[in-house]
């Protein structure tokens, strides 16, 4: 009896951070993987210090997004729409949708070719081609579930993912890990041989808009009011460390079974494997294909997600899964998703650029919800104080630092100037 009381309180505390959960299944997915692998791979933990960064400031914008959607009960992009006029609205929308679509598209390829290397640690016959049909499967498997499904139901099944996913990355660790030093060197701010893509990919799959944008949308759904605030605040803290711990695990794991070991940069999921697989077993690789492909799947749902969600937003409607439109739009993301399986490309390459594109919304995001969270007639006796206001600036100014990086990076990918 004692042990299921205590049970059902674990479940409480874990339910009660829900659009946390959310919003951590929504930012950690492969890209993030991705990302994380590819500079332990090349560069160790020297890069931990944007991640931290990163992480930080995704926590303010929760706090400043959650106080805002508490106070007012309204969500984000309506708020802009009243508040900034129809274009900035519009704008932003289309800019957060295009660009987690195109991110969509390589996170289902390195999903499903996840699925496949694990399966084939169990039966090595298996086609590596295979992996369309692992990704046609993963996307009917979630549009099926959105189809049926409620936001309820979808929180419980990403807090269980991002459990998996997080369990997974960090029991990695115990397998392969860096050194205290490699550790301490990421906290000192410097960009290895010049990496603006890298850095600006880490800002955009860690410090990604629509997870603020989305943010009022679950806590109005979920009927939290001001009376909620210091578990909205809780919910945003939680969420930010979430995110750094389960990255910086993942970074950790490529330092320790790449660099450290002498291998080569990570081109392809497949490398990661091949590097723990003498090192530490099946199992440890295993282990970490779960978090792959639990990371994948996490994201998949708010992906389908987002164009219906700032659909609705946009029109003050409830978030309604049955709505024609709303299958309509998960079904448009579904096909653009199978883009890079069916065109067999490189997926690695495909998730670094495309989460280099995130950035650039990111001044809009935040400078529209500075202005708002500071408009008395608003927020009233709930205005944005001075230490919110001071993590907001500094988190404006880092935005405009990395869309230069990102700017940068771009230009070099053309040959229009020198990295």
């Amino acid at each position: 009896m004692q042990e299921t009381e205590k049970s059902g309180v674990f479940y409480r505390i874990l339910f009660a951070l829900g659009p946390g959960i959310f919003c951590v299944g929504y930012t950690i997915g492969t890209g993030s993987v991705t990302s994380m692998i590819v500079a332990g791979s090349e560069h160790g933990m020297k890069l931990l210090w944007v991640l931290a960064l990163s992480c930080f400031f995704s926590g303010v914008l929760m706090e400043a997004y959650g106080r805002f959607a508490l106070v007012t009960g309204r969500t984000s992009i309506n708020s802009f729409r009243s508040e900034f006029g129809n274009g900035i609205a519009i704008l932003v929308a289309i800019m957060i949708v295009l660009g987690q679509w195109c991110c969509l598209s390589g996170l289902v390829g390195l999903s499903s070719r996840a699925v496949i290397e694990g399966l084939q640690l169990i039966w090595t016959k298996i086609p590596s081609e295979t992996a369309l049909f692992a990704a046609i499967f993963m996307l009917a498997a979630v549009y099926l579930c959105l189809w049926f499904g409620s936001y309820k139901r979808f929180e419980t099944i990403l807090v269980l993912l991002v459990s998996v996913m997080g369990i997974s990355f960090l029991s990695s660790l115990f397998f392969v890990h860096p050194t205290a030093i490699q550790v301490a060197e990421g906290f000192v701010p410097t960009i290895p041989k010049g990496d603006y893509m890298l850095v600006a990919a880490f800002v955009g799959t860690t410090m990604a808009a629509p997870t603020f944008i989305v943010r009022p949308i679950l806590l109005t759904t979920k009927g939290w009011t001001i009376r909620n605030g210091n578990i909205q605040t809780r919910d945003a803290v939680v969420s930010a460390v979430l995110m750094f711990v389960v990255s910086a695990s993942i970074m950790a794991c490529a330092t320790g079974s790449i660099l450290n070991m002498g291998g080569e940069p990570v081109q392809s999921i497949s490398d990661m494997v091949k590097t723990l697989k003498p090192f530490a077993g099946d199992f440890a690789a295993a282990v970490f294909l779960i978090g792959v492909v639990s990371a994948g799947v996490s994201s998949i749902f708010p992906i389908l997600m987002v164009a219906p969600l700032l659909f609705a937003d946009y029109r003050s409607e409830k978030m309604v899964p049955q709505k024609i439109t709303f299958r309509i739009l998960a079904l448009m993301a579904c096909l653009i998703g199978l883009t890079v399986p069916v065109l067999g490309a490189n997926p690695i390459y495909v998730q670094v650029l495309t989460q280099v594109s995130q950035v650039f919304v990111l001044p809009f995001v935040i400078g529209g919800i500075t202005i708002l969270v500071n408009r008395r007639s608003l927020m009233g006796q709930h205005k944005a104080g001075w230490l919110l206001n001071l993590g907001l600036g500094a988190s404006f100014f880092f935005s405009l630092l990395i869309s230069y990086c990102g700017i940068t990076a771009i230009l070099a990918l053309f040959h229009f100037t020198k990295t």
